[in-house]
């Protein structure tokens, strides 16, 4: 019987919703291997993480399931992890150290992006505000986290007089500004598979009743705080056959792309805009994406038919 232990990043004392997520993952997973008849255990990892790892390779499971999305919850931490994990030659699933360090860093992966022929919004440091554009729209991120950590209604400015004030405290190391496409929202979730990675069906995020004054994004509101009207009114959809087949084949040609220039493996996620033209822009990779039982990447692998067990192996099958 093969020996998996599940690590996480362990919540902080009075962690919100974002980070208590991780744990939803956990459960599901162990449940599943389990009638895998696979042996697992789980371990969170802390800000001891180096001390964390090497008694983990001590301890000697046959792989590990990484579901690391930050150290105290800070993103920028999380490539450590792999790293160790490669010292000390331990198997684990989903995205290398490489993957993972490129894709967190938005900017990073932009400029790849942007190199390789993939289409995403235009980019900017806070340093930089003197070459946004007056009267165009943006919108302000953090670098390196994910979850819509940071982002509010307020992350969307238009460039008019005053608008440095939405930019004041924003630093060049863990801030960008991005030109705001205001269009339509799409996620495709990428599987490993042995005839190489399978696009599942697209689905829209749907932002019903948000009229002309609310930005048209997914927040930090709409994501976790489910007392809000963000919440309650972004909703995920399969649009199916309602999408013309042409736009479907260019939104699978773009997860393809993303997924073979980030050298991709086991499952990730690919975040787009299309503007009124219908032109698709990459707005996020997402490696390792969650995979509780109520995220996007699970939604989409049962509207694609699959069981969890068969998604589970289907990574196992992709390991580092």
């Amino acid at each position: 019987m093969k020996k998996c232990c599940i690590i996480f990043n362990e919540p902080l004392p009075g962690a919100l919703e974002d980070e208590l997520d991780v744990l939803d993952q956990v459960g599901h997973i162990e449940q599943n291997m389990v009638e895998m008849g696979i042996n697992v255990y789980r371990k969170g990892i802390t800000e001891n993480f180096m001390q964390e790892i090497a008694d983990l390779a001590a301890e000697k499971p046959d792989f590990v399931f990484n579901l690391v999305e930050s150290i105290k919850n800070k993103g920028e931490l999380n490539y450590f992890i792999p790293a160790l994990l490669n010292m000390y030659a331990i198997p684990y699933s989903g995205n290398s150290l490489e993957s993972i360090f490129f894709t967190t860093s938005k900017t990073i992966a932009s400029r790849m992006m942007k190199d390789a022929g993939i289409n995403n919004p235009a980019a900017y440091k806070p340093s930089e505000m003197k070459l946004l554009k007056p009267g165009s729209r943006y919108i302000v991120k953090p670098i390196w986290e994910d979850g819509s950590l940071g982002i509010t209604a307020d992350s969307v400015f238009d460039c008019v007089p005053g608008f440095e004030e939405k930019l004041k405290g924003k630093d060049d190391a863990h801030w960008f500004i991005e030109d705001f496409i205001d269009g339509r929202e799409y996620n495709m979730s990428v599987l490993a598979g042995k005839d190489g990675p399978e696009v599942l069906p697209p689905a829209e995020i749907v932002f019903r009743d948000y009229g002309e004054s609310r930005p048209k994004i997914v927040d930090f509101k709409a994501k976790w705080e489910s007392d809000t009207f963000e919440f309650d009114n972004t909703v995920r959809e399969f649009p199916g056959s309602a999408l013309p087949p042409e736009f479907i084949n260019r939104l699978m040609e773009t997860a393809r792309a993303c997924w073979h220039l980030f050298g991709l493996k086991g499952y990730a996620r690919v975040d787009v805009r299309a503007d009124s033209q219908g032109n698709i822009f990459v707005i996020e990779i997402n490696a390792n994406p969650c995979i509780s039982p109520d995220g996007g990447f699970v939604a989409a692998t049962r509207q694609a038919g699959y069981t969890f067990t068969s998604v589970l192996e289907r990574i196992i099958n992709d390991l580092n």
